[in-house]
């Protein structure tokens, strides 16, 4: 994404979870991580558990997913590869769950009760828009800021005018909502809603424990306790090579990948969320 006018910490943070987004986003990675949960995998089996891909398509995802350091190969024998998550991987599970907490209450209603898979998946195509994770930022430590102030942060080298479209898909999903033309905008329920999973995507793109999400200096909340140590936005992510290859189980997150890909068993609001967000 284009560099903002924000400091270089928060802008740092801003790439580094675009990043992480970007990682889980595409199609099908999802359910490739969550199919890994468990003990390693041979190639064979872990394609029998996600048989909707085609011939040749699992291959250059678990390429791509190897590559971020979410997933290792390891070659036992020329005979013998398997796949599983790397601790790096491991220690992003628990956002997921967290999304799906989002989605239940503030995307709009489906006809039909929707699988948690799919509730991880609307809600990442909505995180993922051009500009959105700026935009929210801005939004969220500004309170209230117009169109051409956000401009200004956001994408200092462009033309003004070339917010609104981002801004205007934004207000569309849910996120952001605002009076009418000319008026300031804000973080809707929903987009203010995105705290504990921003905040924790943030603590986890820089290296830092997913509890010192609550410390985070625009998606935590500090006076909720002490911080244990200072939020050091600019700290780089571990590069994949660096990651262990151990994995413990406790390690493993406390749901499992049936849970995710069955229908929700949480209550559903009995009402609509007026300001809920609409499916991809």
């Amino acid at each position: 994404m284009a560099i903002t006018a924000l400091p270089p910490d928060t802008d740092a943070d801003i790439a580094r979870v675009t990043e992480a987004l970007a990682m889980i986003t595409p199609r099908w990675n999802v359910r490739i991580l969550l199919a890994l949960s468990g003990p390693p995998l041979r190639y064979s089996e872990l394609a029998a558990k996600v048989s909707w891909l085609q011939n040749g398509q699992l291959h250059p995802k678990l390429k791509a997913l190897c590559d971020a350091g979410l997933v290792e190969r390891t070659e036992h024998t020329s005979r013998h590869v398997t796949y599983g998550h790397t601790n790096r991987g491991v220690a992003l599970l628990p956002v997921l769950p967290m999304i799906v907490t989002w989605a239940e209450e503030h995307l709009e209603k489906a006809d039909r009760p929707l699988p948690a898979i799919e509730q991880i998946e609307d809600s990442l195509t909505l995180l993922t828009r051009r500009h959105a994770a700026a935009i929210l930022w801005v939004l969220k430590s500004r309170q209230e800021v117009s169109g051409r102030a956000l401009a200004r942060i956001v994408m200092p080298s462009s033309d003004w005018t070339n917010i609104y479209p981002p801004l205007r898909q934004l207000v569309a999903d849910g996120l952001v909502d605002t009076k009418g033309t000319g008026r300031p905008y804000r973080l809707s329920a929903a987009g203010d809603g995105l705290s504990p999973v921003l905040g924790t995507l943030s603590a986890w793109s820089a290296g830092q424990p997913l509890d010192q999400a609550s410390q985070h200096p625009v998606w935590g909340n500090p006076q909720a306790k002490p911080a244990q140590r200072p939020w050091v936005s600019s700290q780089s992510r571990p590069a994949p090579a660096a990651l262990p290859r151990a994995r413990t189980p406790q390690s493993s997150p406390a749901w499992h990948n049936r849970d995710l890909f069955s229908h929700a068993t949480i209550a559903r609001p009995k009402a609509a969320i007026p300001a809920g967000g609409p499916r991809r």
